[in-house]
């Protein structure tokens, strides 16, 4: 039960040595892919890649363009969704509005606050080692299985019960 607890007290900002081991497997992509590797891409990835606050394109554009001043929107988008292509990203369609990037390989499942928009990463592995119904295999290969729970983060649940805003998805 504890590990499940785990997002609960999220890491946002990453330890050093994890940053620079995906930085290191970004690299590597993309010489294995004949990928070039410029200054924005290394940008744009190194903000999803920093963090588990999961962001969406607006926020990385954002935080991105603090650093580099001639980076657009559109090359942030398509950064990602090559960032993606290669293995590197995860894209979760997690709400009803911006899809959000997972730059974290290990297995693991994500709570989604339906107010507020935060996604945190758990990691329970009983889901892990789910059974698959039979109905389901007949439609294909399971080759991974992940659990998105949803409902109100403690601050939202919070809010909602003195009176405050209700669910927006």
């Amino acid at each position: 039960m504890v590990d499940v607890l785990r997002f609960w007290s999220p890491i946002l900002a990453l330890k050093a040595n994890e940053v620079e081991r995906r930085l290191d497997a970004f690299q590597a992509a993309c010489a294995r892919h004949g990928v070039r590797i410029t200054p924005q891409r290394v940008e744009v990835f190194r903000e999803v890649a920093r963090t588990d606050e999961h962001p969406d394109a607006e926020t990385v554009f954002k935080r991105v363009r603090g650093r580099l001043s001639n980076v657009s929107l559109d090359t942030v988008y398509r950064t990602l969704s090559l960032l993606e292509e290669l293995g590197l990203l995860s894209k979760l369609e997690v709400l009803c509005d911006r899809a959000r990037f997972d730059a974290n390989w290990e297995q693991h499942h994500h709570f989604v606050c339906v107010q507020c928009g935060a996604v945190r990463d758990l990691v329970h592995p009983g889901w892990d080692r789910l059974a698959v119904p039979e109905a389901v295999k007949a439609m294909g290969e399971v080759r991974r299985i992940h659990v998105q729970l949803r409902g109100l983060c403690s601050k939202c649940a919070s809010q909602e019960r003195k009176g405050g805003k209700q669910s927006r998805c």
